[in-house]
């Protein structure tokens, strides 16, 4: 059980520069264990980038990363994902031709133990794990809502339950924290009122945290219980809803002068 007092995910002082540009500089960020978290900004304030460095798409050139206490400067892509931070993507990533029970099995290939022998030869190992991965995927499908498009191609899922079966992919990768990068886009009203819903439920079914980039203010205002507003790849403020709503500057970064 994770210590509900201590970050399960800290930044501190993280930048990143790219040649002479500096994208992000200075961050100092805090995420508690089980919290719904909003990171928003004007476009280009270097929102994704900080989802690609927390991801270890990008290495940080200065500052640190803790997730859940370790130290993730010397980790990988797929050593962060073991190590419990998972992602979506703006512009949906699923494995179109392949059926939506597959496309959360990839999301258990990093706790897989079993190695090529077992694969090619199909040991006990392997059929072991391989019936536990389906059992489990099916599991998730049914939290999603998604049992009974279990068969079918993900590609010929309607724009909704894309969105989460992509959810509920990373969710197979066990994570600690969940980052989903403007999960609302391309959505209407009816299924951005079912995206918040989601959120709050795997929030509670999975007790993780959940740090999210969004562009519809009345989800992050209506989900989220802390807000970190970045700007020039700065931080411009940070708070409840409430706080960001009636902050000035934020304000003004949104509007302009």
């Amino acid at each position: 059980m994770p210590d509900e007092k201590k970050p399960v995910l800290e930044v501190q002082d993280l930048g990143i520069d790219f040649g002479g540009l500096t994208a992000v500089n200075d961050l100092n960020m805090k995420i508690f264990p089980k919290e719904i978290d909003g990171l928003i900004g004007p476009n280009g304030a270097g929102k994704t980038t900080v989802f690609n460095m927390l991801t270890k798409v990008y290495q940080p050139t200065r500052g640190k990363i803790y997730l859940d206490g370790q130290d993730m400067e010397k980790l990988n892509p797929v050593q962060a994902s073991k190590a419990g931070i998972a992602r979506t993507f703006q512009n949906i990533r699923l494995f179109y031709n392949m059926s939506v029970l597959d496309n959360v099995k990839t999301g258990m290939h990093n706790h897989f133990t079993y190695n090529n022998f077992d694969a090619v030869f199909r040991t006990a190992r392997f059929r072991r794990e391989e019936k536990d991965a389906d059992k489990e995927a099916r599991e998730l499908l049914e939290i999603f809502h998604l049992s009974e498009y279990t068969d079918t191609t993900a590609g010929n899922l309607p724009y909704g339950q894309q969105r989460r079966l992509e959810i509920a992919r990373a969710m197979a990768t066990h994570p600690k924290v969940l980052l989903l990068d403007e999960p609302a886009a391309g959505m209407n009203p009816q299924e951005t009122e079912e995206l918040m819903a989601m959120i709050r439920e795997v929030r509670d079914h999975f007790g993780i945290a959940i740090l999210l980039i969004e562009h519809d203010m009345r989800l992050v205002m209506r989900i989220c219980e802390h807000i970190t507003v970045l700007n020039y790849g700065m931080l411009l403020a940070e708070g409840t809803p409430e706080e960001i709503q009636n902050n000035p500057e934020v304000i003004k970064a949104y509007i302009g002068d």
